[in-house]
Formats: C-alpha cells, structure tokens, sequence
C-alpha cells in the first residue's frame, strides 16, 4: 500500500483498517471543505485535551472531549452510521455538529493557512516546506 492512498477500506467501504483495527470511516459525502474544517477542530479538541490532563484540570478536559465528540460525530465516525442516515439526515449532522464546533472555537473558521503561519508582528509568513 502506497502511503499516498490513504488506509486500506473494508469492502462495503464503511471501515478502514488501520495496524489490523477497524474504524469507523469518515462520512464519503461530505464536502472536502467541510472535512477539513472538522478535522482541524477535532486536532485542536484533541490538544485542548492533552493541555488539560497535563494542568490536571478536569472542567476544561470535559469540554475538550465534548468537542471530540462533536467532531467525530460529524465526520461520521460515532453516532448513527452514516450508511444508515438519509442524506438530508447526514447534512443535518454534520452542519449541527459544525455549527457548534465553530460556536465554541471560533478561531477554528478563519483562514488556517494564513492564521497558522504568522509571525509574531502578524505578519502572514512562508510555509515550511
């Protein structure tokens, strides 16, 4: 397997299959605009997860893994399948599931590979390569 191809699926698609473990996949219909939002606040969730833990600080970690929660739920990966939702049903998750996402990290919707990359002054820097 090429690394570029991504994890290997199980047949019907449903799974992928990751150092011999299913997961549940992410939800194919979702726009890729959209994926990406999700998966940048399901990164930031999962630090905001680790600082907490490490500050021994069992509010904040409580908040952190809700929006875990909120994140995987709307890629598709826990909750109801996707493969047994309408797809109004699947929009409606994960636009809901989005919106409060972006209620509660609000900083996650603006331009990341702008805001990612500046430099102390703001001023927008070069990516690393």
């Amino acid at each position: 397997m090429n690394a570029h191809d991504g994890p290997q699926k199980t047949p019907d698609g449903h799974h992928v299959v990751i150092d011999g473990r299913k997961w549940r996949a992410t939800d194919p219909s979702l726009p890729e605009d959209v994926a990406a939002r999700l998966r940048r606040h399901l990164m930031a969730a999962r630090r905001a997860v680790r600082a907490a833990t490490t500050a021994d600080d069992a509010s904040a970690e409580r908040s952190a893994r809700a929006r875990v929660q909120h994140a995987k739920v709307a890629l598709g990966e826990r909750g109801t399948p996707w493969w047994e939702q309408s797809q109004d049903e699947r929009r409606r998750r994960w636009e809901d599931h989005l919106a409060k996402l972006d209620a509660d990290a609000p900083d996650q919707t603006d331009h990341p590979d702008e805001a990612d990359h500046q430099d102390e002054a703001g001023q927008a820097g070069q990516k690393d390569g």
